[in-house]
Parts: C-alpha cells; sequence; structure tokens
C-alpha cells in the first residue's frame, strides 16, 4: 500500500515465480517435470510440514511474537544483533525495496549480466538507470568494472551464486568491491542459493560495513517458495529504509516452518549433498552425448539449445518437461533447474528426444 500511495507499485512479473510463469505463456501440462522456476521438488522438511500442522488454530493468529523469535535465532546463529535482522515474503520483497531506497535518476542500479531481472525491472520504477556488467570468462561477477560503471552509483547488486549462471564469486572479490565502490551506495549480496554452494557467506561483514545488505530466503534449498520466506541482514538503517516501504510481516506458517528448519544440522547438508548428486549425474550425461552447458554450483544452471531457447522449451513442454527461460545476452541458452534425480533422468531422455 505504501509503495502504491507513492506511486511507486510495482509490475507482477517481477520474482522469480512470476518471471518463469510469464515464460511458459500457456498452462503447465498435467503432471509435468518442473525445472523452470528454481524450486526444491522436496518441499518444506518433514519437521517443518509436522510443526506447521500442528499449529491449528494459531494460523489466524499474526506471528509478532514468533517472528521475533526467529530472527533473534537466525542473528544468534549468524554471530549478529537481532536488530540486523529482518523478515520479508521472500528474497525478491526486499529486492525491489532496496533498488526503490537506493537508486534514482542520478544514482544507477549496477548489476551482472546475465543476472536476476527483477532489480532492473524496479529500477524502471525508480527511475535509475540501469547498467548491464558482462561477467568475467569464469562467470562470476566483475567487481572491477561493477564498480567502475557509474561514479554515482547508488546500489550494485551482486548474487552469489548468481541466478541463472549457478556460478560463483570469489569472496575477495566481494571484500574487494565493498573497499572500492562508489561513496554512498549499496553493496547488495544475494545469497538466495548460498546453501547449495561451498562458497563462504559475507553476512559476517555486516557488523562491520554499513554499506552491505545480505539478503537470504527460505524458498530454495529449504524448500519453502510459495510460503513466502525471506530475510535481508544489514545494520539498522539500512533495514529502515526498506521498511519505509511498508509492512514486513511474515506468515505464522512460513516463520514456523522456518524457525525448526534452522535449527535442523543436518538439513542443509543432507540437501546440499542431494541436489549435488542429482547435478552432477545431469553433467555427466550432457558431457557424455556432446551438450554444451556451464558448470554450475548451484540448483541450476544453463544449458547451450543451440538454437533460440524458446524452441528448445516447446519442444520439452511436448515431452512434459519444463525448462526455464533465457536471457537476451545469451539467446541460445536456456535455464535448467535441478530437480530430484528421478526427474533429471526424464529431463535427459526428452532432451534426446527433442534433439536426435
Amino acid at each position: 500500500m505504501a509503495l502504491a500511495a507513492a506511486g511507486l507499485a510495482l509490475p507482477r512479473g517481477s520474482s522469480e515465480g512470476e518471471l518463469a510463469y510469464a515464460a511458459l505463456r500457456t498452462r503447465p501440462p498435467a503432471g509435468a517435470v518442473r525445472l523452470n522456476s528454481n524450486e526444491n521438488p522436496l518441499g518444506p522438511s518433514r519437521a517443518a510440514l509436522d510443526a506447521m500442522q500442528q499449529l491449528g488454530a494459531e494460523e489466524g493468529r499474526y506471528a509478532f511474537q514468533a517472528d521475533r523469535e526467529l530472527r533473534a535465532r537466525i542473528a544468534e546463529l549468524e554471530g549478529l544483533r537481532p536488530e540486523y535482522v529482518e523478515t520479508f515474503n521472500g528474497s525478491s520483497d526486499p529486492l525491489h525495496r532496496a533498488v526503490l531506497a537506493f537508486t534514482g535518476p542520478d544514482r544507477a542500479y549496477v548489476y551482472g549480466e546475465p543476472g536476476f531481472e527483477a532489480g532492473w525491472q524496479a529500477a524502471k520504477i525508480s527511475g535509475a538507470p540501469a547498467i548491464a556488467v558482462p561477467l568475467t570468462p569464469t562467470l562470476a561477477h566483475d567487481a572491477t568494472a561493477m564498480c567502475a560503471a557509474s561514479p554515482t552509483a547508488g546500489l550494485l547488486y551482486l548474487c552469489n551464486p548468481n541466478n541463472p549462471t549457478g556460478t560463483t564469486t570469489p569472496r575477495e572479490q566481494i571484500i574487494w568491491a565493498l573497499a572500492n565502490k562508489p561513496a554512498g551506495s549499496i553493496l547488495l549480496v544475494d545469497e538466495a542459493y548460498i546453501h547449495f554452494s561451498d562458497e563462504l557467506s559475507v553476512v559476517d561483514l555486516v557488523d562491520s560495513h554499513g554499506d552491505l545488505l545480505v539478503l537470504r530466503t527460505f524458498s530454495k534449498l529449504y524448500g519453502m517458495a510459495g510460503l513466502r520466506m525471506g530475510l535481508a541482514i544489514a545494520q539498522p538503517p539500512v533495514l529502515d529504509q526498506l521498511r519505509s516501504y511498508g509492512s514486513t510481516i511474515s506468515s505464522i506458517t512460513g516463520v514456523t516452518a522456518a524457525r525448526v528448519s534452522i535449527d535442523d544440522p543436518t538439513l542443509v547438508p543432507t540437501r546440499r549433498a542431494y541436489t549435488k548428486q542429482a547435478r552432477e549425474e545431469t553433467f555427466a550425461f550432457l558431457t557424455k552425448y556432446g551438450y554444451g552447458y556451464y558448470p554450475a554450483v548451484s540448483n541450476c544452471f544453463m544449458l547451450d539449445a543451440k538454437r533460440p531457447a524458446g524452441e528448445l522449451a516447446t519442444a520439452m513442454r511436448e515431452q512434459n518437461v519444463l525448462i526455464g527461460r533465457s536471457w537476451p545476452v545469451w539467446p541460445n541458452y536456456a535455464r535448467v533447474t535441478v530437480g530430484t534425480p528421478a526427474e533429471m533422468k526424464q529431463f535427459c531422455t526428452a532432451l534426446r528426444a527433442v534433439t536426435a
């Protein structure tokens, strides 16, 4: 409501789920293998499902106290103070808020290309120039070029691991960017996919850097995309800017599932290994049969369609397998989400069928 009142209402189609759904253009086939939205087919953990089921009539209550306890627990796990953590409806929500808060006609939004589209869509609303900086040959963010892109940049967006490539930027490059970015700008590090990789987080740097904003989500490894639970981690003045665009209250079901999930010490390593196995088996198949792809360490990768990627997506849909969208800078590459081992076998079978 605050966004609308300020004339800053965001268009539909600016979150990962909406972008993926829009790319389909038609209703998904019944029983399709869905490898198009970077969702986790495992869903919430068993403990999280049980905890939500036990809520009963409490689902009719606001989550104020539970949300406060969740933020305090996350802060404790990260070695931060509770006031450094805020919950949001997924991570696209605080990304949009950050673009609106820290960019404008004279304060550019700088991002890696190919990269997640939501930020530059929000930049259209703030009136900010959106400056795309190509990834490096290793598909890391080019920290040097991003810092030099605009002397008056307001926000630098770095997704690590990157969406859509599933590749990482070394921590030392992020630290360099913090030290060398334009004065007065905010470095936003989106760690939506960090749990799938062995890459080190930069959350520990928040306490000493008031110009760093880190985003997390429960939508990916934790399997809670439909529950809409995300986090922004930053010093209070930055979080206050995000809150100024309206309420951040989360659902009691999402908060409950998140609280149980973060206290399960086996959940992240088990699911990371599960996804890695399915991903590496798929890469072995692609290599064996000569398909081009970019190796990734996340739950998605870019596949060379060797033709306009939309054509491959249409052919795969006829095999009841949905793959993701392409990016204008890479029109012949389609993003593929890593599903279960069984789903990836169906993907491989379908790919052979439509490329024979």
